[in-house]
C-alpha cells in the first residue's frame, strides 16, 4: 500500500472472538477497543503508521503469556511495545498492541551495582539515575536514552556513543526470564534452564543444537565473524551461535536485537560499567571528510573513548551553536569535525589520555585549526551541542508536511570516508538537499538524515531508489544496513541481501522455531515482501502549527505526570493528528468519538506542566495545545464566571481559605459526600474534591510598604489559601520577611497585594477573558512598583514566579526582573547567615516551575545550609497537582508520584522539602511526609540562631 492509500484513520473492526477470549481471561480494563487508545498506539518515532485492532495493557508476564497463547490460538498478531522510540518501525502492531511498558519499571542493584536486574518499560535513564549513585551505568548509551526502556534496549541491541560492540546489550547480558509465544516462560539464571527448555520446547531446542554446530563450520564461521565485527542489528544476532555453546544461552542471546519477533522478554539482569569520573573533550576541524576519517585510526590507537563525525552540512546546519566553538570567523566550505573524548578514573589517568590525545592530535593532517581538549564542563557541553543538538535543529526546520528520516549505518572504519562521500553523490543525485550526516565514526558507524515528503508516488519512487542506491553503497564496503536502529520494517527486504541464501534461510528458521505460527510483529526482521518497507507511510500533513514541528519520537513522554494514567504528549498530538485524518477522511463519526473519548484522557488529565518542552527535540510544549482544547471547549458562560473571580480575586481567595479551615475542622468523611454528590452532578472537572491531609487556610496576605526597598515581595494567593502549618509560623511569606530581617534587607509589599494572582489558574484552564483582566492588572502593578523595572520582584511561590515572567512576557512588558524567593535568597540572604544547625538527611522535590526557572541548583543549596545530605529522589517528575488539578483528579497525581512516593518510603529522611505550596500538599498526600518550602525550614532555624 503506498503512501497514496495510507490514512491515519484505519480503524478495522477488530476481531470479536479475540478481544472477548482475552476479556475473559483477563478482565474488562486491561484490554481496549477505543478508537484514541488504538490511535495512541498507532506510531513509533519512524515514519510509519498502523493502527492496532485492539490494546493490552499487560500488568504482569503472565497478561503477556495469557495474550500471546489467545494470538496463536485466533492467529492474531502479537506487538510488544515499550518506548515506542524505533525508527525502523518495529512498534507498530497490525493486530494487538501489547503495552509492556506501564506496568513493568522494576529496578533492583546487585553487588553494590555491578550488576542490575530490569524489566522492559523501566527508562535507561531512570535505570541509569539509580546506579549512578553507585558510579556505575548500563552499557549501551544511545542519544534516546531519556525515553528508550531496556525493553527496547534489548529489542534492538542498543549501544551508542562509547560502548561499540564491547558493552551493547548482547555483550553485557547476563541473564533474562523469557516468555514464548508458546506459553514457556524460562530463566535462564535457573541451574536447570537448559533441562526445563528441553522439557518444554524439545524441537526448539534440537534446532538451536542443529544450527549451532552448521554455523560453526568452517563455511560459515569466518563470514558470521566478519559481519559482527562491527556494529550490526540487521537481522538476527546468529554470532549467538559463536559465541555460546548452551541452547537456553543461545536463545537469551538471540532475544537481544530479535525486536519482538521470538518471544517476550519479562525482566533481564546486565553487568553494569563504570561511570567514568573524569573526562577531556575537544572538537577537531579538517579540511575535509576525507582527511577527517583519515584521522580515525590514529584516534581509536591513542585510546579515544568517543570520536564523533560531523560533516560540513551539519556545522552549517548548527548555525550559532557550531559558530560558538568554531575559531573565529571560521567559514565553513568542505570541512568536517570530529568530536574526541577520553575518559579516566583518576586526575592522573586524565592527564594520561590528554597527552596521548595531544600527540596523536600533532601528527593529524588536515586539521584546520589548533585542537584543544578541555575538561571544562561549560565548554564540553558547547561542543556537544554541536553533535547532540543536530536532530533537533534539522528536525525543527524541516519543510512542513515532511519527515525527518535518520537512518544508521556500519562499515569498516578503515571504509568509513568512501561511504560518506558516496553518501554525498547520493543526497545530490536525489535532491536531499538538507541531509547530513554525523554519528560514531571509531565504530565506523554513522547516522544520516534527510527529509521526505511521501507527497505522491514521485517522492516514493524517489525514496526507493535512494535506498536501492544506499543499500548498494554499503553492502559493497562489506558493510551493515543497520548498526543501532534494529532491522525493523525499513530493512527487513533487505536482509537477504546482506546475508545471502543460507545464513538468510537460517533466520527464518530461527524465527519458526520459536514463533510457529508467526503471529510476533509480523514484517520486522524478516520479511518475504520485498516492498513492505514502502508500504504503510505515515502522511504528515499540518494540523496545528503549535505541534507540527512533533516527530513523535517518544522523549516528551518519560516527564510526563499522566503517562501511566492516561496519555502522554506525544500520544496527544497523534490523536489530534486522528481527528484532523478522520475529517479530511469524511469519517465524521469517527472524529466526533475521538473527540468525546479524548475529553478525559487527553485535556483533563493534562497538567499542563511543560516539562515535555525540557525533553521535546524540537521544543513543544503540549500543555499549550491542552489549553487551546480547553479553551475551544469553555462555554462564554464558564469564562465569564472566571472573569467575575478574576474583578473579585480578594474575596474569592479569602473565602478559599475560609473554606479550608471549616473543612479541615470537620471529618473527612463530612467533607467528601456531598462534594462526591456534587461532582456527580455537575462535573468532576469543575469541583474539587477535598482530603483529610489537606491544611486550613493561611494568613491574608498584608501590605508592607517600604520607601526605599531592596525588592518588591509579592506573596503568592496559595499561602492565603493553603496555610503550611510550619514550626516557623505564617507560611513561606513570613519566612521571606524574616530571612530579610536577618540579612538586614527590606522587602516592600505595596497596597492592592491582596487582588493579585499570577494568572495561571485562568491560562492553565483556557479561560481568556478571565486571564486577561488578572494579568493587565498584575502587569500594572509590577511596574507601577518595580519602578519600571529599576528593583526586583520576588515572588514565594515558583509557579508563581513563571506565571508573573509568562504575564509579562505576553503582555509585551518593560523587562523586570523577577526572582524566584529561593534564587533572591540565596543572591542576597545565604552570603549573610550565620552557620547553622543540619538534621541528617533532606529529601527535595523539585517541581516543573523550577526546572523552567532553573533554580533546582537554589532549591538544593538551600536544603544543604539545613541538612547533611541532599536527595532528590528517583522517581521524581511533575507532581501532576497543578494548582488544582490534583483536587478535580486525585488519581493524576497518584500516578504522577507514585514512582517518588515508594523512593520516598526507603531514603527515611528527616526532611521534606520543596518550594511550591500545591507541590508540596501533593507530596504529602502521595508520601505521609509532611512537606514543607525550603525557605520555612531555613527561616525556623535562622530563628534558633
Amino acid at each position: 500500500m503506498s503512501h497514496s492509500h495510507s490514512s491515519r484513520v484505519g480503524f478495522a473492526e477488530p476481531p470479536s472472538a479475540a478481544v472477548k477470549r482475552l476479556r475473559q481471561l483477563l478482565g474488562d480494563d486491561v484490554v481496549s477497543t477505543r478508537e484514541l487508545d488504538r490511535a495512541a498506539a498507532a506510531v513509533d518515532a519512524s515514519h510509519y503508521l498502523r493502527v492496532p485492532d485492539a490494546v493490552l495493557r499487560a500488568r504482569s508476564s503472565d497478561d503477556v503469556r495469557v495474550a500471546m497463547m489467545v494470538a496463536v490460538e485466533c492467529g492474531w498478531p502479537l506487538t510488544l511495545r515499550a518506548g515506542g522510540t524505533s525508527l525502523s518501525g518495529q512498534a507498530q502492531a497490525a493486530g494487538l498492541a501489547v503495552d509492556v511498558r506501564r506496568h513493568f519499571r522494576g529496578i533492583e542493584v546487585l553487588d553494590e551495582g555491578a550488576r542490575v536486574r530490569v524489566q522492559p518499560g523501566a527508562t535507561i535513564r531512570e535505570v541509569n539515575t539509580v546506579l549512578g549513585r553507585m558510579g556505575q551505568k548500563l552499557g549501551p548509551d544511545p542519544a534516546s536514552e531519556i525515553a528508550c526502556t531496556v525493553g527496547g534496549m534489548i529489542a534492538n541491541n542498543s549501544s551508542g556513543m562509547t560502548c561499540g560492540t564491547v558493552a551493547n546489550a548482547y555483550r553485557t547480558v547476563e541473564s533474562m526470564t523469557i516468555v514464548l509465544p508458546s506459553g514457556t516462560i524460562v530463566d535462564t539464571a535457573a541451574s536447570d534452564a537448559d533441562d526445563q527448555l528441553a522439557r518444554s520446547e524439545p524441537a526448539l531446542v534440537k534446532l538451536l543444537s542443529s544450527l549451532r554446530d552448521v554455523l560453526r563450520s568452517e563455511r560459515f564461521r569466518g563470514d558470521i565473524q566478519r559481519r559482527f565485527a562491527i556494529k550490526n542489528t540487521m537481522g538476527y544476532g546468529i554470532n549467538s551461535f559463536l559465541d555460546h555453546d548452551r541452547p537456553v544461552k543461545i536463545l537469551e542471546h538471540l532475544m537481544v536485537g530479535s525486536e519482538g519477533t521470538l518471544g517476550f522478554v519479562a525482566e533481564a539482569v546486565f553487568r553494569t560499567v563504570p561511570v567514568p569520573a573524569r573526562t577531556a573533550t575537544g572538537l577537531l576541524v579538517f579540511d575535509s571528510l576525507n582527511d577527517a576519517t583519515e584521522a580515525l585510526p590514529v584516534l581509536a590507537d591513542s585510546g579515544a573513548a568517543v570520536v564523533e563525525l560531523i560533516d560540513a552540512a551539519s556545522i552549517r546546519a548548527m548555525g550559532e551553536a557550531a559558530r560558538d566553538v568554531l575559531p573565529a570567523r571560521f567559514r565553513v566550505s568542505r570541512h568536517a569535525s570530529l568530536l574526541v573524548e577520553y575518559h579516566a578514573g583518576t586526575d592522573t589517568g586524565i592527564e594520561e589520555a590528554i597527552g596521548k590525545g595531544t600527540a596523536a592530535f600533532e601528527g593529524l593532517t588536515g586539521v584546520s585549526a589548533q585542537p584543544e581538549l578541555t575538561q571544562d564542563s561549560a565548554r564540553r557541553a558547547r561542543m556537544w551541542v554541536v553533535r547532540k543538538g543536530l536532530y533537533t535543529k534539522v528536525a525543527r526546520n524541516r519543510p512542513a508536511g515532511t519527515a525527518a528520516l535518520l537512518e544508521d549505518v556500519a562499515v569498516p572504519m578503515l571504509r568509513l570516508g568512501g561511504v560518506c562521500s558516496g553518501l554525498h553523490e547520493l543526497f545530490d543525485r536525489y535532491g536531499y538537499e538538507d541531509a547530513v550526516i554525523f554519528g560514531h565514526a571509531k565504530d565506523g558507524n554513522i547516522h544520516f538524515l534527510v527529509t521526505e515528503d511521501f507527497d505522491g508516488e514521485a517522492a516514493l519512487k524517489r525514496y526507493e531508489n535512494f535506498t536501492e542506491d544506499m543499500v548498494e553503497l554499503v553492502l559493497s564496503a562489506q558493510g551493515t544496513l543497520k548498526a543501532e536502529h534494529g532491522t525493523g520494517r525499513i530493512m527487513a527486504p533487505f536482509v537477504r541481501r546482506q546475508y545471502g541464501d543460507s545464513l538468510y534461510a537460517a533466520m527464518w528458521q530461527i524465527k519458526n522455531a520459536c514463533d510457529p505460527a508467526g503471529i510476533l510483529n509480523p514484517g520486522a526482521v524478516l520479511t518475504e515482501d520485498p516492498r513492505l518497507h514502502l508500504k504503510d507511510i505515515k502522511p504528515t500533513p499540518p494540523v496545528r502549527q503549535l505541534f507540527d514541528d512533533c516527530v513523535e519520537c517518544g522523549y516528551c513522554e518519560p516527564v510526563c505526570p499522566s503517562q501511566h494514567l492516561t496519555t502522554t504528549p506525544r500520544q496527544r498530538i497523534v490523536i489530534q493528528r486522528a481527528i484532523a485524518a478522520a475529517e479530511q477522511a469524511g469519517e465524521p463519526a469517527v472524529a466526533e468519538r475521538l473527540r468525546s473519548q479524548q475529553t478525559y484522557d487527553v485535556i483533563q488529565t493534562c497538567a499542563v506542566d511543560g516539562m515535555c518542552e525540557t525533553a521535546c527535540p524540537v521544543q513543544i510544549n503540549t500543555g499549550d495545545l491542552v489549553r487551546t482544547l480547553r479553551r475551544e471547549e469553555r462555554s462564554r458562560a464558564v469564562d465569564g464566571a472566571w472573569k467575575v473571580a478574576a474583578d473579585h480575586w480578594a474575596e474569592v481567595v479569602n473565602i478559599a481559605s475560609l473554606g479550608m479551615t471549616v473543612a479541615n475542622k470537620l471529618p473527612a468523611p463530612l467533607v467528601r459526600a456531598p462534594l462526591k454528590a456534587v461532582r456527580a452532578a455537575i462535573g468532576d472537572d469543575m469541583i474539587p474534591m477535598l482530603s483529610a491531609e489537606l491544611p486550613g487556610g493561611g494568613p491574608r496576605r498584608r501590605v508592607a510598604r517600604h520607601d526605599q526597598p531592596d525588592a518588591i515581595f509579592m506573596p503568592a494567593c496559595v499561602g492565603t489559601m493553603f496555610g503550611s502549618g510550619h514550626a516557623c509560623g505564617d507560611g513561606v511569606a513570613g519566612a521571606v520577611r524574616k530571612l530579610a530581617v536577618a540579612a538586614g534587607l527590606t522587602l516592600s509589599t505595596p497596597d492592592g497585594i491582596e487582588t493579585l494572582c499570577c494568572g495561571t489558574p485562568w491560562k492553565s484552564k483556557g479561560l481568556p477573558a478571565g486571564y486577561d483582566v488578572m494579568r493587565d492588572r498584575l502587569v500594572a502593578w509590577v511596574i507601577e512598583h518595580t519602578r519600571a523595572g529599576e528593583l526586583p520582584l520576588v515572588c514565594d511561590n515558583a509557579s508563581c514566579t513563571e506565571g508573573v515572567i509568562v504575564a509579562l512576557r505576553t503582555a509585551g512588558a518593560q523587562p523586570v526582573r523577577v526572582l524566584d524567593a529561593t534564587e533572591w535568597v540565596v543572591e542576597n540572604v545565604v552570603p549573610r547567615l550565620p552557620t547553622l544547625q543540619r538534621t541528617a538527611r533532606a529529601v527535595v522535590h523539585p517541581t516543573c516551575s523550577s526546572t523552567h526557572l532553573d533554580i533546582n541548583r537554589h532549591l538544593t543549596l538551600l536544603a544543604g545550609l539545613v541538612a547533611d545530605e541532599v536527595v532528590v529522589p528517583n522517581g521524581w517528575r511533575c507532581c501532576g497537582f497543578a494548582g488544582d488539578r490534583g483536587l478535580l483528579h486525585e488519581e493524576l497525581t497518584a500516578s504522577a508520584t507514585r514512582d517518588q512516593a515508594a523512593a520516598v518510603e526507603r531514603l527515611d529522611a528527616d526532611l521534606h522539602l520543596s518550594c511550591n505550596r500545591t507541590c508540596e500538599l501533593a507530596l504529602t498526600r502521595a508520601t505521609g511526609r509532611i512537606y514543607t518550602h525550603v525557605l520555612e525550614e531555613l527561616a525556623a532555624r535562622v530563628a534558633l540562631e
